[in-house]
């Protein structure tokens, strides 16, 4: 007949610790978020991004005064100082909302596309390499570096733009890189900083901020221009970038260890989180097994095709409201599907995206110029497709469980 084994007081004790202890690490014990330190991680980084976003899009705002559409024939490069005339030539009649003070430049509409495309160029190279580099020597010291150096070039693309095209044109590339170093290299910090059941609340913060600055650089982009001319705007968008460059290097820290405002329990609880994600840095990256990788591909063809964006206004601003959905989605996907190498893809499928703004503006400057009339029409039909098929492939083919290659491999010797 079978019994119970009774355990003695000192081994029930034993055997309720090492309970205790599995619990703490199976469930660790949460701490509020509000104004806890990793949530003002994603604030600043929050801010960041509406700086990097911001200086991104103002030329786009700033080309309509920068540029004298009422010339006949449109050159390479030739800079006016003072008003445009108008149709009939007459100084008098120029537009007084253009301020005297800023030049004005002939640059035809394909021109205007390469220059809004340039930025696009340095993002195809340093996307990749920047989250790979942020999860090496840290994000601080990457995003950190990248976010002065754009904000330093904004400041000087007015004096780009007077030096002439092919110059402007350098300094955007430049400043391409730049950005698209603030926005690859940040995501290594939710390696050490993101519990993952709250990676995508901390990146949906942080990548908020994206909207927010186009959203601002296009409300006061205009109104900048109309009354102060349009070199402040890149003035005023550059200084901001520099007084945040500034907040970033005093406040961010590479991981929870070495913060020195952050509280005993947030750092366990965040340090506890993290022991379940299985992380090896001596484990090489699978490159064959991510180019085959099929859920990868997905999220590099809905970035692509969610950088690229009908007929009515109304349904144009609701078309970007709902795209903002996609940075809970696609953006942060790769957190779900290979963690450990999280850093080099979620760089390497922005970088991927980055070839959206340095094409969609050349074609887009080359559908205008062949049908003046009807090419927007094109544009936005093209647009369509793209977008529509980059959805239909990630709903086939993306996952949100880790992959195979991603997995710890135990490596046994003979």
């Amino acid at each position: 007949m079978a019994t119970k084994t009774e355990l003695s007081p000192t081994a029930r004790e034993s055997k309720n610790a090492q309970d205790m202890q599995v619990d703490e690490v199976l469930i660790p014990r949460k701490v509020p978020s509000l104004c806890s330190a990793r949530y003002g991680i994603a604030l600043v980084l929050h801010f960041c991004n509406f700086t990097t976003i911001a200086q991104n899009v103002i030329m786009n705002i700033t080309m309509v005064a920068m540029v004298n559409s009422t010339s006949p024939q449109s050159q390479f490069n030739d800079s006016s100082e003072g008003l445009p005339v108008d149709s009939f030539g007459d100084l008098n009649k120029a537009p007084k909302s253009l301020s005297a003070k800023a030049p004005v430049y002939d640059w035809s509409p394909q021109i205007q596309g390469i220059i809004f495309g340039a930025v696009g160029y340095g993002g195809i190279l340093t996307m990749a390499p920047s989250g790979y580099l942020a999860g090496r020597v840290g994000t601080k010291r990457v995003v950190g570096i990248s976010l002065f150096a754009t904000s330093f070039l904004t400041l000087c693309i007015p004096l780009a733009a007077d030096f002439g095209i092919v110059f402007l044109i350098i300094t955007r590339i430049v400043q391409g890189l730049s950005q698209c170093s603030v926005i690859g290299g940040q995501f290594a910090i939710w390696e050490k900083w993101g519990p993952p059941h709250e990676r995508s609340r901390l990146c949906s913060i942080a990548l908020s901020g994206m909207l927010l600055g186009c959203f601002s650089a296009i409300l006061i982009g205009g109104f900048i221009s109309e009354t102060l001319g349009w070199p402040f705007v890149f003035y005023i968008f550059g200084g901001v970038g520099c007084v945040c460059c500034l907040l970033w290097f005093i406040v961010i820290y590479d991981d929870p260890t070495s913060y020195p405002w952050i509280s005993t329990s947030e750092k366990e609880y965040i340090t506890s989180s993290l022991k379940q994600q299985v992380r090896s840095s001596q484990q090489p990256l699978p490159i064959k097994a991510v180019l085959r990788s099929l859920p990868i591909w997905s999220i590099c063809l809905g970035c692509f095709s969610h950088q690229c964006y009908i007929t009515a206004t109304a349904l144009l601003t609701l078309s970007c409201a709902l795209s903002t959905l996609c940075q809970s989605g696609i953006y942060i996907n790769v957190l779900d599907i290979a963690p450990r190498h999280s850093s080099f893809l979620m760089g390497a499928s922005r970088g991927f995206s980055s070839m959206a703004p340095v094409i969609v503006p050349t074609v887009s400057g080359f559908l205008l110029s062949q049908d003046p009339e009807f090419g927007w029409r094109n544009v936005f039909f093209l647009l369509f497709a793209i977008n529509l098929s980059g959805l239909i492939f990630y709903l086939i083919f993306g996952e949100a469980d880790v992959q195979d290659w991603a997995k710890e491999r135990k490596l046994t010797r003979l």
